[in-house]
């Protein structure tokens, strides 16, 4: 019977999620959609030191607004829990007991400065000081000592750590779906710390343990933990346990291509690294957040999908639903993926295109009131006839203020090109035209505008450019006759009259 794929995503709630973070939690989710599996959030919170207040709140919304529901979790118990691993510390001490029993696993007293005496010891000798196979034997360590020693030293309540015992000279044959084939020579391991001496297991157990009691089928995690697998395919074997199948994701790249993307390269040029704003406990810094930035959760999911997987098809635009039919592990590349601003751009400005216009007008609607600006005007008319230049909801004030703003200047350049000797005469006919005029939809303004043009002789250069100016005081906006619909008869021959008397 093939085994349940169940996957986990396993944030530190140290900070807010780095991008990064949400691509692992994405290819997980996918994944384990895909193969009608679980998709599980652990709080990994045992390095208490390092906690941060909100962190963990901040994570859980963040996969919530980028539309990564975790099925199991805190709050969506299902028998595996708790979620968080500063509630389940009580499991791990008897793991590493059963370590040391079958021998795996071995207790070390060294002190820290005894451990810092040896690094500066091989220092001075140009070498680096690993803890492991070739020195454990002259350690303070349960090896080293008789039973009867370390016994003693136990019952007088000395601290200790518990070290893993590494194989001493073996060759082992990793797997990773995505990587092929890893050989690591045991030797060159260190024989990690796995307990730790104030009764909190470091990272390895814990995890470990916990994939194991959460019945994971698949780690899909972070390149950086590429050099923990020996170890905790060695723990997995030490357990007498199967282990899960193991993939590392390519790290995220700077837009240059060289290092890891970082939150100091989207402050330096100019974009958020978090998919929503934080605002640091300690010091009050804010960084920014695509969310507030007025990014499409969509549009971050699919842009984020596509840093490292390939589907095989020239295909960019993904619903979630497809996604997910075409995700595939085998299909995500080694080498590093460029984080390139723009193209989460591109991918922002087709999902606006995609939107209801009654939701985008409500969207500008609270743009508008944040301006202080009340209006009777058709805000999803307005936004249907400017969201094709607009990337974010903000851009439809850069397109569309003239429609709540009569202009106050006019565009230099434009009005030296545009306004002749006899535009304001022009103009002053055109009014007369439009007073004429019963209904001002735009199709019918249109039609009395153009055949009065044409009835005079006059040229359309003439007429629709300094009209164009006129309205919405530089040369930009969508087919001017709706404007002219949406602005209504006595705000548009208000305007062209300023225009006249305003440049002459």
């Amino acid at each position: 019977m093939t085994k349940k794929v169940r996957v986990r995503f396993a944030p530190s709630p140290t900070g807010p999620l780095h991008i990064g973070g949400v691509r692992t939690a994405l290819f997980n989710y996918l994944f384990a959609k895909k193969n009608g599996g679980d998709f599980i959030l652990r709080i990994e919170d045992t390095d208490q030191n390092r906690y941060v207040e909100g962190a963990e709140n901040y994570i859980v919304e963040s996969l919530q607004w980028c539309g990564i529901p975790f099925d199991e979790g805190t709050g969506k118990e299902k028998g595996f829990g708790p979620y968080r691993q500063s509630e389940r510390k009580h499991l791990y001490k008897d793991y590493a007991d059963r370590l040391i029993a079958n021998g795996t696993a071995y207790y070390a007293f060294d002190t820290a400065e005894e451990l810092d005496a040896h690094r500066k010891q091989h220092e001075s000798e140009g070498k680096t000081f690993i803890y492991n196979w070739h020195n454990r034997q002259k350690l303070n360590n349960s090896l080293a000592l008789t039973a009867e020693e370390t016994q003693k030293k136990l019952d007088a309540g000395e601290d200790y750590v518990i070290r893993f015992k590494c194989p001493e000279d073996e060759t082992l044959t990793l797997k990773d779906i995505i990587r092929g084939e890893i050989t690591v020579d045991t030797k060159i391991l260190d024989d990690k710390v796995l307990f730790k001496s104030d009764g909190m297991p470091t990272y390895h157990l814990a995890n470990i343990v916990d994939d194991h009691l959460m019945e994971i089928s698949h780690v899909i995690r972070g390149e950086e933990w590429l050099p923990s697998l020996a170890l905790h395919v060695l723990l997995y074997r030490a357990f007498s346990w199967e282990a899960p199948e193991f993939a590392h994701l390519p790290l995220i790249l700077k837009p240059t291509g060289k290092g890891k993307l970082s939150k100091r390269d989207g402050d330096k040029l100019g974009f958020p690294v978090f998919p929503l704003q934080w605002s640091d406990p300690a010091t009050g810094d804010v960084s920014r957040g695509y969310r507030e930035d007025g990014y499409f959760s969509e549009a971050v999911i699919n842009f984020l999908a596509l840093l490292g997987w390939n589907p095989g098809t020239e295909q960019e635009l993904f619903s979630k639903e497809e996604l997910i039919r075409a995700f595939d592990l085998e299909r995500v590349n080694k080498s590093g993926a460029r984080f390139d601003p723009e193209k989460i751009k591109w991918f922002n400005h087709h999902y606006l295109q995609q939107k209801d216009d009654t939701l985008l007008g409500e969207a500008f609607a609270k743009l508008l009131e944040s301006k202080g600006i009340q209006t009777s005007l058709p805000l999803t008319r307005i936004v249907s006839l400017v969201k094709e230049r607009a990337t974010f909801v903000n851009d439809f004030w850069d397109q569309a203020s003239f429609f709540f703003e009569t202009p106050e200047s006019y565009d230099q350049k434009a009005s030296k090109k545009q306004w002749k000797e006899n535009t304001a005469d022009l103009l002053q006919r055109l009014i007369t035209v439009l007073e004429n005029v019963t209904d001002f939809s735009s199709a019918t303004t249109e039609g009395t505008v153009k055949e009065w043009i044409s009835d005079n002789g006059y040229g359309f250069g003439q007429i629709m450019p300094p009209l164009r100016l006129a309205l919405v005081g530089e040369m930009k906006g969508p087919h001017i006759f709706d404007i002219i619909e949406i602005l209504g008869k006595e705000e548009t021959i208000s305007r062209i009259n300023k225009a006249i008397s305003t440049i002459g």
